[in-house]
């Protein structure tokens, strides 16, 4: 059957469909009202977190003056115009490298389109050499790898198992595209 919608207002109440003397009523009241509790404290809870990660993108310098980010329960969405590719998939660095979110919807408009890099999930026991070498050939390509993922990344030797980075594309000359 699929997804079936109806109004969320509209219908009886369920604390209405008992007896008003029937101990069923308040027991209902009482459900109703934690369910309400629960789901206002989980929607303050995602708009919380979206204003906090919004805050990590600008204190990345990242955030253009129209960025959208909202959060809801692990979903991240992302709206709003971005000057570059590179820009944008580093919004969504920041934000899906974050403990707690497991998915990014990118709605983000870039102004100039480049080719995009390719996101990388570190695994145990690789580094930036490691990865460099996997994907360009050459470990020494490393600190394309980093300079890809500034600020995100302080230091190429702080990278750990779970982490999605960029890894740009490169030119003929052996520079990255993005």
């Amino acid at each position: 059957m699929g997804l079936i919608q109806f109004v969320k207002d509209a219908g009886s109440k369920l604390a209405d469909m008992f007896d008003k003397d029937d101990e069923k009523q308040e027991a209902a009241r009482k459900a109703a009202k934690e369910a309400s509790d629960a789901a206002l404290a989980r929607d303050a809870k995602n708009a919380a977190t979206g204003r906090a990660l919004h805050a990590l993108v600008v204190k990345m310098g990242l955030a253009s003056e129209d960025l959208g980010v909202g959060f809801d329960d692990g979903r991240v969405t992302l709206s709003g115009t971005v000057p570059s590719q590179e820009v944008r998939e580093k919004i969504i660095l920041v934000v899906g490298n974050t403990h707690g979110v497991s998915e990014v919807d990118d709605q983000l408009t870039v102004v100039e389109p480049k080719p995009e890099a390719t996101l990388y999930t570190v695994v145990r026991g690789d580094s930036l050499s490691k990865i460099a070498k996997a994907h360009y050939g050459d470990a020494m390509k490393y600190p394309v790898i980093f300079e890809a993922n500034r600020p995100m990344l302080s230091d190429p030797d702080k990278i750990y198992p779970g982490q999605v980075l960029r890894i740009p594309p490169l030119d003929e000359g052996g520079a990255p595209l993005v």
